[in-house]
């Protein structure tokens, strides 16, 4: 193993050891589960190893707290998609309920489409979801939000560029 990689491997080891108790118990506080708490630790750790190996780490507790605050974001945002695809399904009869399998992809569609949607600014988003989930005109849309016409269509430009390069230029 050259001289770089054990250094590397070490600054880990030495930042998991120093710092796993804590960031475990900073988890804990914040999503009142010690199981989520221990899963959210160990894909922030997962982060760390992906990164860059010339990246110093001066405020491992500032680093740590900052790549864990954006997973437990992610962990909040599935949970509130999957509490509101249980509750579409809670009102469909027995028949047309897709099964567990089905249920699963639904749910990463929807968070795929969340975290694509995320990058948007609020009003941006807004105007695309009007746009797209409710059928609304970009007249509709700007009396309903008090913007011009002329800035929903702006906007909707916007978002679907923010779409198209999600897409294709990945």
């Amino acid at each position: 193993m050259p001289s770089t990689e054990f250094a590397l491997q070490r600054r880990i080891e030495v930042l998991y050891v120093d710092h796993h108790d804590w960031l475990q118990g900073w988890l804990r506080r914040r999503l009142g589960n010690a199981s989520d708490a221990a899963d959210i630790a160990h894909d922030t750790f997962v982060r760390v190893l992906r990164k860059s190996a010339d990246e110093q780490i001066h405020e491992p507790r500032a680093y740590l707290a900052t790549l864990a605050g954006g997973l437990v974001n992610s962990h909040w945002r599935r949970q509130a998609l999957e509490q509101a695809w249980l509750e579409t399904l809670a009102s469909h009869p027995q028949a047309v309920a897709p099964s567990p399998e089905e249920r699963h992809l639904v749910l990463e569609a929807l968070e795929e489409v969340a975290r694509l949607l995320a990058g948007l600014p609020a009003q941006v988003r807004d105007c695309f979801l009007l746009s797209q989930l409710d059928g609304l005109t970009y007249p509709q849309i700007a009396e309903e939000l008090g913007l011009t016409v002329n800035v929903v269509q702006k906007a909707m430009t916007r978002a679907m560029a923010h779409c198209y390069k999600a897409f294709y230029a990945a």
